[in-house]
């Protein structure tokens, strides 16, 4: 009943709302028209100065700077001339709208569970963690891994400039390592749970990369690098799909196309967005000739260029191509396959309007769906190719495959688990309704 009355009050909280903001934009439609198509302007120069260069990219970089100092103008005009029962209508709206959230998420608890699943485990017996001291700016020295490692009795291995990581991981296995960690980069995450995959040994991940979305995948902390080594002690453990680029293992992902030949270039790192742009006109401009990259879609149709793919162990959620967005599981034993072709004379103010607005899946160009195996080739010698972040060139055809239940990953029992984004405003509405009936939210 707690449940039915809380869906029945987010439910009238919301449309409270809604006929609040209804009501005030009545009287502000001249203000919201102009702003809106403003912010269209801005968007399409400043795509249009991202894709050329010379005097078109001047100029185009010059109307998007206006357009937006318009928009900033007419909010701040529209703010100043706020009365006090504008304002009150305003905190109306907030507290209204943040009293229909916490009510859904009440109602909708089931949905927003995050518990880690597996099966408990003791504590390991041998426990082994390999650390790369330079990886996340030096995340193992700032949180002394070597010494917390050490008193929960795990051997801790740093990564010396000359080591190779992999025979390092061999040899722990070598010396009677039940329990085979990594402290670093999803690329050293990957090489090492290769290794523990080989040998069926269990696996901790210890995020003290830059990104660790392995770790955000796995239900980690990524702010709680040292709590991560709890895993080694009494945990919960579980069984995971990786995935396979012809003998190359991967943990998170693989990237053609655009993104791919960005990163390949050694400014990228220290200026990622200077080298972007600087390359853009080359890669999606007018006259940039399409990639060559050839591959089925489902039901066997050909497909001959696509301008972005990505390749994913399990299937992600995404909201956009450059945040990559989570994955719900990684034990669905399929690859997650992602595709972008754009029409280079029309398609690109639409695309980054998608991106810009989280919402990359309504673009026309964008293709998702799921497989066991894929197969990309191309008539080019070497691809260009981005795996779990590192800038790789491979020759084609390109074999992905999943390997299912691969790996047998620890992880403390306190983990917050995988975090489930609360559903969207399409999907709360059916589910808070189907509550209020009586019914569970989901319908699976």
């Amino acid at each position: 009943m707690g449940r039915r009355l809380a869906a029945a009050g987010a439910l009238i909280g919301l449309v409270a709302a809604l006929v609040a903001v209804v009501l005030a934009t009545f009287r502000n439609v001249g203000l919201l028209v102009l702003t809106a198509v403003l912010v269209l302007v801005a968007v399409v120069a400043a795509w249009t100065a991202l894709v050329h260069r010379g005097a078109v990219r001047a100029i185009a970089g010059v109307v998007a700077g206006l357009a937006l100092l318009a928009v900033v103008v007419l909010l701040v005009v529209a703010v100043l001339q706020l009365d006090g029962a504008a304002v009150g209508r305003i905190v109306l709206v907030v507290l209204l709208v943040l009293a229909s959230a916490a009510a859904a998420r009440y109602a909708l608890a089931d949905e927003l569970d995050t518990a880690p699943a597996g099966r408990p485990v003791g504590p390991a017996r041998h426990g082994v963690l390999l650390m790369n001291p330079r990886s996340g700016g030096g995340k193992a020295a700032r949180f002394d891994l070597a010494g917390e490692a050490r008193r929960r009795g795990v051997d801790a291995v740093p990564l010396l400039p000359g080591d190779d990581l992999r025979v390092l991981a061999e040899d722990a296995v070598a010396a009677g390592a039940d329990v085979l960690g990594m402290a670093g980069g999803d690329g050293s995450q990957a090489l090492v749970a290769d290794v523990a995959r080989r040998f069926g040994l269990a696996y901790v991940c210890v995020p003290a990369g830059t990104r660790n979305h392995f770790a955000l995948d796995l239900g980690l902390d990524r702010d709680d690098v040292v709590g991560a080594l709890d895993a080694f002690g009494t945990a919960v453990e579980r069984r995971i799909d990786l995935a396979a680029i012809g003998d190359r293992i991967f943990v998170n992902n693989a990237s053609l196309g655009v993104y791919a030949r960005v990163v390949q270039s050694d400014a990228y790192r220290d200026a990622k967005l200077a080298t972007a742009a600087q390359m853009l006109p080359d890669l999606l401009g007018p006259d940039a000739p399409p990639f060559d990259l050839r591959f089925e879609r489902p039901g066997g149709e050909p497909t001959t260029s696509a301008d972005m793919v990505l390749v994913s162990n399990g299937v992600y959620r995404l909201d956009s191509m450059t945040g990559f967005g989570t994955r719900p599981r990684l034990d669905g034993g399929v690859l997650g396959v992602v595709t972008v072709s754009v029409d280079r004379a029309r398609d690109l103010p639409a695309l980054v309007s998608a991106e810009a607005t989280g919402r990359i899946s309504r673009f026309r160009g964008y293709r998702a769906w799921s497989v066991p195996q894929l197969v990309i080739d191309s008539g080019e010698p070497l691809l260009d190719v981005g795996v779990d972040g590192e800038a790789l060139q491979l020759p084609p055809p390109l074999m992905f495959r999943t390997l299912p239940g691969a790996l047998r990953v620890r992880v403390p029992v306190d983990a917050p688990g995988v975090a489930q984004p609360a559903p969207k405003l399409g999907e709360a509405v059916p589910a808070l309704l189907r509550v209020l009936a009586g019914h569970p939210a989901r319908t699976g």
